[in-house]
């Protein structure tokens, strides 16, 4: 098992910090991930002189790639297939293919492995998708062209809708304006509906219910979760529009794309140039402070696309923040932690089902009810008996993720923040992550030997990410969250990251939230920079839409409960 602190190559495109003073710049962004670097671009594309400051030896985040294992066989750090960047406005207006960036696809997308041998699977063929869903259920295949239609037809203001800054209200008016009165309301029940509820009402099998569900458990929710329908009903609608796509030669080349069209448009990137300090003078942010000591500053904007906490009274002194802010700033809730395995393999896994051979993404538990058991250990603190796995085969799309004749794949799943126990009652958890991790990362390996006989056999070599490995390497995963905070209902729009908020602005003049934790939260889109971008655009002139300052108030609100 390699170490945690193996350090990949850097992206092509990136560049190295360097020591001399940098002049005096339009915009600062702190944070070289993907909501960083389309913010850049998108300052960028406006006239505006631009440095990205990245703390870590290269740009990415968590959109990085390397030989995580064995030489010759390239890993996906942490993301690893991308349906919201295809569909996301903020990175297709960016045409990065223009500048290296190449997508592939597996012969599947998507595919639930049972252990019986069956599997249920999404192809961007939406008759073989329907056959897949027709073989558990007469008519399964006919209702999945129902909500191949309804997508077909609302898909595109939805995604506006849930990719512009709050509120929306074009975007809002447009999808009105399609649906009618009625069928709005329809639609508005239909998104909040538990991912549970919403199978059982959609289809009689378990096939598409599974991979409803399963698609739903990619974020931190459960079956019975409200609004857990929405998570499952979109990627399973972007897997059969678009795939899970991901860029030929690894993740990194994604992110080499935006560095290189930055570059191109004359913007920095500096990495390995942490930043400690967003300076703020007579309430306006001015620029960036290093740990070297340096201040870069910014006429016009900083844009942080760090974690909510981080920026929030610890990189802005808490002086310059309302009271309420940092109240709220302490009960923000981040998502659950994450084990992610990469394996290095002497043939591709054996699935007994065939299309969990085609797929390039394989979910692995056997029933909803399975997927609600794994929820609930999650909420009781306990490591899961039968942990959901999301299993990855990039090398069916791209086949130079490994010398040939090998192979390469990861998994993983979500663990408590804190574990308490273990629900199987066969791991230790009292001597924290070195105690149980081993024996978890069996345990997961076990689950696809039960579907995959002779996977085992195959493994060369393994590279374990656990919560802590995560956080070291990017900080903004922080205990192993890869959403940027949870993406429960609570949590979202107006509610994100703080009551009062779901916009990139902040009480400090010109110092914008570009990360996960803003609207509209997780997943590499971009939108959360794009809007970041936008708000700094804005005319001086022009109100800002914060309203923490009525709802949150210069008075620390009292304690509930």
């Amino acid at each position: 098992m390699s170490g945690a602190g193996h350090r990949p190559p850097a992206a092509a495109g990136s560049v190295r910090a360097w020591s001399a003073s940098a002049a005096v710049v339009d915009a600062v962004v702190i944070g070289a991930g993907p909501n960083g670097l389309v913010a850049a671009n998108r300052l960028a594309d406006a006239g505006w002189s631009v440095t990205v400051l990245e703390a870590a030896e290269e740009p990415g985040g968590a959109v990085r790639s390397g030989e995580l294992t064995l030489p010759g066989f390239r890993h996906d750090l942490f993301s690893a297939f991308y349906p919201l960047a295809m569909a996301s406005p903020a990175l297709r207006r960016l045409h990065l293919e223009e500048h290296g960036l190449r997508w592939c696809h597996a012969p599947l997308v998507v595919a639930h492995a049972l252990a019986d041998g069956r599997a249920a699977a999404i192809s961007t063929d939406l008759d073989q998708t329907a056959a897949s869903l027709e073989g558990f259920a007469r008519g399964d295949g006919d209702a999945w062209r129902t909500l191949s239609r309804q997508w077909q037809s609302v898909g595109e203001p939805f995604l506006d809708l849930v990719f512009r800054p709050f509120p929306p209200l074009r975007p809002a008016a447009r999808l009105a304006a399609r649906l009618g009165p009625r069928e709005l309301l329809r639609f508005a029940r239909h998104l909040l509906l538990p991912v549970r509820r919403m199978g059982e009402e959609l289809f009689a099998g378990e096939g598409a219910r599974l991979l409803l569900a399963g698609n739903a458990l990619h974020s931190d929710v459960s079956p019975e979760s409200a609004g857990s329908g929405l998570y499952g009903w979109l990627l399973c609608c972007l897997a059969q529009q678009h795939g899970f796509p991901l860029p030929r030669g690894g993740a990194a080349e994604l992110t080499g794309a935006l560095v290189r069209r930055l570059g191109a448009r004359g913007g920095t990137v500096r990495c390995g140039c942490a930043v400690v300090e967003v300076v703020v003078r007579r309430g306006r942010a001015v620029g960036a402070r290093t740990a070297a000591g340096e201040v870069v500053e910014a006429r016009r904007a900083v844009l942080a696309d760090v974690a909510a906490p981080a920026l929030y009274g610890e990189l802005v002194s808490a002086e310059h923040l309302p009271a309420g802010l940092l109240h709220d700033v302490e009960r923000f809730q981040w998502d659950m932690g994450t084990v992610k395995v990469d394996w290095a393999l002497d043939g591709p896994i054996p699935w007994t089902a065939e299309a969990a051979r085609q797929a390039g993404t394989v979910h692995v538990a056997d029933d909803v009810d399975e997927l609600t058991e794994h929820a609930a250990h999650l909420a009781m603190r306990r490591l899961p008996a039968r942990p959901f796995l999301v299993v990855g085969q990039p090398s069916l799309g791209d086949p130079t993720r490994s010398p040939p004749g090998t192979d390469t794949a990861w998994a993983y799943t979500h663990i408590p923040r804190r574990v308490h126990a273990d629900a199987a009652g066969a791991l230790p958890v009292g001597g924290g992550e070195a105690a149980w991790l081993a024996g978890f990362v069996a345990r997961l390996e076990a689950r696809i030997e039960l579907r995959a006989p002779g996977f085992g056999r195959l493994v060369r070599a393994r590279h374990v990410a656990s919560p802590a490995s995560l956080q070291a390497a990017d900080a903004n995963l922080v205990g192993g969250a890869v959403n940027g905070g949870t993406a429960q209902l609570h949590q979202q729009l107006l509610l994100r990251p703080v009551p009062g908020a779901g916009r990139a602005e902040t009480p400090v003049a010109g110092l914008y939230l570009a990360s996960a934790s803003a609207h509209p939260g997780g997943g590499v889109h971009g939108a959360a920079g794009a809007n970041a971008a936008r708000a700094a655009l804005l005319p001086a002139h022009r109100p800002r839409h914060w309203i923490l300052g009525k709802i949150q108030g210069a008075v620390r609100p009292p304690r509930l409960g």
